[in-house]
Parts: C-alpha cells; structure tokens; sequence
C-alpha cells in the first residue's frame, strides 16, 4: 500500500502529459471546430478520473487546462496558423515555468485587490473607446478631451502599479537603497515624510535616511522623463537632458552617503492604495483635467510666464498631472516644446522645494543641514540641465 501510495504523483504526473500529448495530437489531426466539444469530454473525463487520486487536491487542474490548450494548440497548426501557435505555445510555456512564483505572488495580493484590477479594466476597455477624443470648452480654453483625460489615467495606474506589484512581492522591508527605489515608483513625498519623522527618535541615522530620500527623489525625476516619453518623444529627449543632470547628481549624492552611512538597519516602503482603485483613478482624472484647463488658460491669458507659473503652483502637489498636460499641450514647435520642457522642470522643481521643506521642518537637525544642501545642489544641477538643453 506504502508503494502505491508513493507512485500515485508519478502515475498522474504521467498520465497528464500523455493526455496532453494526444489531445494536441488529435487538435492538430482534425484541426476542426466540431472536435472541441470531443476535446472538452475528454478533458472533463480526466478531471474526473484524478479526483480519485490521493494528490487530487495537491496537483491542482493544470493538466486539464494545458491539455486544452495543446489541443488548440494543434488545431491551429492544422489550419497553419503557426505563428499564433508558437504564441501561444511560449506563452503557456512561461506560465508554467512561473507557476511557484505566480502562487506566491497570488498569495501576497489580496481579494479586493483582484477586484479593483479587475472593474478598472473592464471601465478601461469598455468605456476608453466609447469616449469622444475631441476637446470640450470655451476657446481659448477648449482643453477638455474625455479620451485623453482618460487614457492618461490608465497610463499613470498602470505605471503605478508597477510599483505596488513590486512592494507586494519584495515586501515592505529593505535595506535603505531598495526602500529607496520601491518609495520612488510608489510615492517620494511618502518616503520624505516617513524617514523625516524617523529621525527624529534615530538623529544618529541621518545620513541613512536621506540616502533613502534622495534615492526616492532620483527615481522621481526619471519617472518624469519616462511617462512625458509615452506621450511626447520629441518632448522627452530635450527634458531628458535637464532631468538627467538632475538624475545623476541624485545617483552621486546617493552613492557618497552610502559610502558614509554603511547600515544595515532596515527602510519599510508601504505599497499604498491600490492604483486601480476607481477611486483614486476618479481623483487623477479629475486632477489631471483642471491641470490641463488651467495650464491652457495661463497660456493663452498669461503666455509662456503663465505656464511657468502654473508649473510651480501644480508641482506643489502633483508633477504627473501638470508633466501629462505639458506633454499633450505642446506642439511640434521648437519654441513650444522649450516652453514645456522649462515648465515640466520648474514643477519638479517646485515639488523637491517642498519635500525638502516638508523634511527640514519635520527632520532632525542633522537630516535638516543634509537635506537642505542636498537640494541645494540639485537645483544647481537642474539649473544646469536647462541651460544645456
């Protein structure tokens, strides 16, 4: 009995991929629509007969569906689709590979979040295209696109997101670099905030803490380039030159108070709401849309002054919503897009002005000298960026 019980898993595990292999083989023999009612008997049948095996519950449905798959699989083959098939067939094949890392990762994400991935799509496929792309308003201040306000949403959930799946599979817990990254892609002001206040009862980690706020901050200022490039190219490469100079004086000030800080005391990073949230996707949206009607009114009663300005009044709370209405306003002119580029930088500017406050007001007084001459020296990096660009 012991025997037979430790060959069961084998004898199943066997027994699933011959019937993979044959069911592949009849999808590719018959290559007809009729037969998929066959397919699905025959997949049904062998679902069955492993319920009676001890490892039922322990093996899960993977055969069964896999099996489904290679009899489309050989269909497909059979009416020469082979490209598709190969699609499919990599794509099955990664799944597969990932599967242990896939269970944990399901292990970590919570119900309510499936859910609101799930309502956000389906508002994202079935309302996106219903939406007219023409803009609403009042000249000179026409500015409002449902389309475009839309769709800039699901560009900065989905970019959001990134970061949220990535805090949810590392964990929250890292050394000061990572925290530092993770913070970055989920929210810089966050992080400013948490380790400002942390050193107030740890005034020895200082240097530790800015390093994790700076290193936030860097990822900030690529983050900009990267999302104004999803919208604008042309826009992208002349701000890549100012944010860039910014960028790497950040990876040098970072690299110099690692050198100096060397701890090994952990950084906590939190992965926020759910940027799938309709709630928080509603918030954007509707900060997004009076950034751009705001924007295109200080442009057309102010000029090129009045979008400077609206740059460092919308930096003050959010730099994705004024850097997207920048990036769709902006011409092909080469003026314009100088115009854009100065008030993308001005509202990061703006922005790291007041996470530096936020720090100095809340920090310890060594985080608050660091802190003040690390900005410093930013800005002159920024200064320095825009006038070579």
């Amino acid at each position: 009995m012991a025997a037979e019980a430790q060959a069961s898993p084998a004898a199943a595990v066997t027994v699933g991929k011959l019937v993979v292999l044959g069911v592949g083989l009849i999808g590719g023999s018959f290559a007809l629509a009729l037969r998929a009612a066959g397919c699905v008997g025959t997949v049904v049948g062998v679902g069955r007969s492993r319920a009676n095996l001890e490892t039922a519950r322990e093996l899960g449905i993977t055969t069964e569906i896999t099996a489904l798959i290679a009899f489309v699989v050989g269909a497909l083959c059979g009416w020469e689709r082979l490209r598709v098939a190969s699609v499919v067939t990599v794509v099955c094949l990664l799944l597969l590979t990932l599967k242990d890392f896939l269970h944990g990762l399901a292990r970590r994400v919570e119900l309510a979040d499936v859910e609101a991935t799930l309502k956000f799509a389906v508002i994202s496929v079935i309302i996106l295209p219903l939406l007219p792309n023409e803009t609403f308003g009042l000249p000179p201040i026409d500015a409002i696109n449902p389309y475009k306000i839309w769709l800039m949403v699901v560009l900065i959930a989905g970019l959001n997101f990134l970061g949220y799946v990535l805090v949810k599979v590392l964990g929250g817990e890292h050394g000061f670099v990572v925290t530092g990254i993770l913070g970055g892609l989920v929210s810089s002001t966050a992080v400013t905030l948490s380790f400002s206040q942390r050193s107030r009862r740890e005034p020895g980690m200082s240097n530790a803490f800015v390093l994790a706020i700076v290193v936030a901050w860097t990822i900030m200022f690529i983050r900009v380039v990267v999302i104004v490039a999803l919208v604008n190219g042309v826009l992208a490469r002349g701000l890549a030159t100012a944010l860039g100079a910014v960028a790497l004086a950040g990876l040098v000030i970072s690299l110099l108070l690692w050198r100096r800080s060397r701890s090994r005391q952990m950084g906590v990073v939190t992965a926020g709401a759910n940027p799938f949230e309709l709630s928080e996707a509603i918030k954007f949206g509707l900060l997004f849309g009076i950034v751009t009607v705001a924007a295109k009114a200080a442009e057309a009663y102010l000029g090129a002054a009045g979008l400077y300005l609206a740059g460092a009044v919308a930096g003050l709370t959010d730099v994705d919503a004024i850097s997207l209405s920048m990036a769709n306003l902006a011409g092909s002119a080469p003026q314009s897009l100088a115009i854009a580029q100065r008030t993308i930088v001005i509202a990061v500017i703006s922005n790291t002005l007041v996470k530096c406050a936020m720090a100095a007001f809340m920090g310890a007084p060594a985080l608050r000298r660091t802190i003040i001459w690390v900005t410093l020296l930013l800005l002159a990096a920024a200064g320095a960026g825009m006038l070579v660009a």
